[in-house]
């Protein structure tokens, strides 16, 4: 995935560059320093996704994504960019601008290297689901938006709160993946609970499975955190 980089500080921007470049699937179409010269950087590298501060010298960031907006409107053919904020901005009133232009996510400064690639594996998920869709369901929709009415989460009989906490955290600190007996060791669980655990993360769509053919025997399963 191609990204643009734009914020007014070089060594800001140098550094997110780095960020970016060390996340396994991206990769850094251009930097910009400004508001005008990111809406040319979009228009002539077409990037994937622009990492954008809200602070700019000419103009602010909302201003920016709004404007990358009505640009794509008139033009069918012309593929929207997906904007994730980069920013000191804390106010509530700029937060909801962001969201209301289009912004995927708003990440607050300071932030480690790892909060960024996060939120980068995070946008990379979303298009994936999106692109294989033919038709959602509102499940799909719920996953996509990350949003559920609060029955929706409520774990089912036998499951506990705080150990479905705790398999969420190893499965974040497991980015490539595990399986259940993996989980087990590293949460001090038996291996049919945490089996039971992540089933019911791969049923809701926190978690993916998939199949490692061995030898013999029965494929291992293998779940990763999505999102």
């Amino acid at each position: 995935m191609n990204v643009l980089v734009v914020d007014d500080d070089f060594m800001v921007a140098r550094l997110h560059t780095r960020y970016v470049s060390a996340t396994p699937g991206f990769s850094v179409a251009g930097v910009a320093h400004s508001g005008a010269e990111a809406l040319r950087a979009v228009d002539r590298l077409r990037p994937d996704l622009v990492l954008l501060d809200v602070y700019l010298p000419d103009m602010d960031g909302i201003e920016v994504l709004r404007e990358l907006r009505a640009a794509e409107r008139p033009d069918a053919g012309r593929q929207p960019v997906d904007v994730l904020f980069i920013t000191a901005a804390r106010d509530a009133g700029t937060v909801r601008s962001a969201l209301r232009a289009g912004a995927l996510h708003y990440l607050i400064k300071p932030f480690s290297a790892s909060a960024l690639q996060e939120q980068l594996r995070h946008v990379a998920s979303l298009r994936s689901r999106l692109e294989s869709l033919d038709e959602a369901r509102q499940e799909d929709v719920d996953r996509i938006f990350g949003t559920r009415p609060r029955g929706s989460r409520e774990l089912p009989k036998g499951l506990a709160a705080h150990t479905a906490d705790l398999v969420d955290r190893i499965l974040r600190e497991h980015p490539g993946g595990m399986s259940a007996s993996e989980c087990a060791e590293a949460g001090s669980l038996s291996r049919v609970s945490a089996r039971r655990y992540l089933e019911y993360f791969a049923e809701t769509g926190r978690a993916e499975v998939t199949l490692r053919y061995g030898g013999t025997g029965r494929p291992e399963r293998r779940y990763r955190r999505l999102g």
